[in-house]
């Protein structure tokens, strides 16, 4: 009979993610591709999916009591950014501002769960939009940030990551 793998977590056994912190947050497109972007003199030009993940991105505070968004960037492949919970939130529901109803009720306003809506949100708009074949890649690479030192540094990386793209491991034409 065929047994089914249990996938291991990548998160830190054990850790409320609906508490108080600050959490860097990775979120990529469905094999990489460069979807949301393309770099232009270090810049990025957001094509229209990117467009609609920095909106999106930009709304979740407006969801999310007690929610802030610090320092973030969409990439070509991949979004950054950095969530703050200034207090543990529970439970909590929420309606979108959108008239399509981007956002969906939650159970609880964990990162796992605010980054499962806004993938969700974003991918809806795809469909209802033309771009049906729009994925992100399944689940989410996340990093606790646990002092003032460690928050500096995730803002000045977030912030040189446009300008270090040709070298980034997430940019599938990298210069290794």
């Amino acid at each position: 009979m065929f047994k089914r793998q249990r996938r291991r977590s990548i998160r830190l056994q054990g850790y409320d993610y609906s508490q108080a912190g600050a959490y860097f947050i990775t979120i990529c497109t469905h094999n990489r591709e460069c979807v949301l972007g393309e770099m232009v003199d270090g810049k990025i030009n957001l094509l229209s999916i990117g467009n609609i993940a920095h909106k999106f991105l930009v709304e979740i505070p407006k969801h999310f009591k007690n929610v802030e968004l610090d320092e973030f960037a969409v990439m070509p492949n991949h979004v950054h950014g950095i969530i703050i919970i200034n207090s543990d939130v529970g439970v909590q529901n929420f309606e979108s501002l959108q008239k399509e109803n981007q956002f969906q009720h939650i159970i609880s306003a964990s990162i796992g769960s605010i980054i499962r809506t806004f993938k969700s949100a974003v991918t809806h708009w795809c469909k209802e939009n033309g771009y049906e074949n729009f994925r992100w890649q399944r689940n989410y690479y996340e990093h606790i940030i646990r002092n003032e030192d460690d928050l500096y540094l995730i803002r000045e990386y977030i912030q040189n990551n446009p300008l270090k793209w040709e070298f980034d491991e997430e940019n599938p034409g990298n210069i290794k």
